[in-house]
């Protein structure tokens, strides 16, 4: 009997492995379609309608904050789409704020100053450990028992914050255009990020283009004959103009920055922890200050550890938006919940929930995947 080659062992080897993986879809696939019919059954069974034609049906109902358009009558569709869209409005800004503050606060723990590196210390220790819900209740709590708007805390007579909300001045453009000026600058990032800019220098032009790009679409953009920028004032018994934060959406940021920023400080600071002492006392030797080693040596070098992690934190916080139930924030988890109680469609409905951070986290997902692949060192 001829022996089998190495290479017929590997295909052999491959093919197991393919039928193995094609099974347990085969299986998977199945038990998906059993347990749909099956709820389907039961529903039918319980006079209950099943599908998704509900979604063109107006709702009734309203709701507190929207970054588009919105009516009482609007379709089930369009409020999921609103509450999708805080979600992610919600997201990013949590991701980006967490990432801004963990980075300062995981350098600060890795700092020499022992003041410096205990304050670092005792922020992580006290907002890691404290539940985030807890956090949430307890800070939503002190800003709804400021005072109203006719006594509101003013700074400069241009930044506002009462129980209302915080307010600031802003472009005097459109949510519309905002939205567009947001995903531009997103995609400002991603380039910048694609063309293997350094650190600072593409954190500058990322920070210098987005200004440009926003003052140029406020010239373009802003209603006739007014000015670029909007100035909040008082006007009988609230503000107007400017940007308005309700003390729901101010509350949601600020509980997950404060909470996020202590994880991803962290994973910052045992990044820099694994960058080799060799090359910060080469730093050193070559007459650097400690600004530059930090900038030029260990973030660069640290980076390439501190991705994958990071990715992780990056899709906690955008899971972490689903708290606004707590408080009554419109997000996507807020709003299938009214959605359920008030149309009864469950599973299309969980379903929806389902897919929508499915998509989301997984972009999140390949996003971090990408960036990880490129901050890898290439061989030569």
């Amino acid at each position: 009997m001829a022996t089998a080659t190495a290479d017929e062992l590997r295909i052999r080897a491959k093919r197991r492995k393919i039928i193995i993986q094609v099974v347990l879809i085969g299986v998977s696939l199945l038990a998906v379609f059993g347990a749909v019919t099956t709820a389907r059954t039961n529903l039918e069974a319980q006079g209950l309608t099943s599908g998704f034609a509900f979604l063109e049906r107006g709702t009734g109902w309203d709701y507190s904050f929207s970054l588009v358009p919105k009516d009482i009558s609007d379709p089930y569709a369009w409020t999921i789409f609103v509450g999708f869209l805080n979600t992610l409005f919600v997201g990013f800004i949590a991701i980006f704020l967490t990432s801004l503050f963990g980075f300062i606060i995981g350098t600060a723990r890795d700092a020499s100053n022992i003041a410096v590196k205990t304050a670092a210390t005792v922020y992580i220790q006290t907002f890691r450990n404290i539940p985030l819900i807890l956090q949430l209740v307890f800070l939503y709590a002190v800003l709804i028992n400021l005072p109203g708007p006719r006594q509101a805390m003013s700074m400069g007579d241009a930044l506002f914050l009462s129980n209302r909300g915080f307010m600031f001045p802003g472009l005097n453009v459109s949510s519309g255009v905002a939205l567009t000026l947001l995903l531009v600058s997103l995609a400002l990032g991603v380039l910048l990020i694609w063309r293997k800019m350094p650190l600072f220098t593409g954190l500058a032009a990322w920070i210098v283009g987005s200004v440009l790009i926003c003052l140029v679409a406020a010239f373009a953009f802003r209603p006739e004959g007014e000015a670029m920028f909007s100035i909040p004032a008082l006007q009988g018994l609230r503000f107007r103009g400017g940007i308005t934060i309700p003390i729901e959406l101010l509350g949601m940021i600020v509980a997950i920055t404060l909470y996020g920023s202590a994880y991803i400080a962290e994973v910052v600071r045992g990044g820099l922890s694994q960058v080799p002492k060799g090359l910060t006392e080469a730093g050193q030797a070559l007459g650097l200050t400690k600004a530059a080693i930090w900038s030029r040596i260990k973030m660069p070098m640290a980076l390439r550890s501190i991705i994958p992690p990071l990715g992780n934190q990056w899709i906690f916080m955008m899971k972490a938006t689903t708290i606004g139930v707590a408080i009554g924030f419109s997000d996507l988890f807020y709003i299938v919940s009214i959605s359920i109680t008030q149309s009864g469609q469950t599973l299309e409905l969980i379903a929806i929930l389902a897919g929508a951070f499915l998509l989301v986290n997984g972009s999140l997902a390949i996003f971090t995947n990408w960036l990880n692949a490129r901050m890898k060192l290439k061989a030569h």
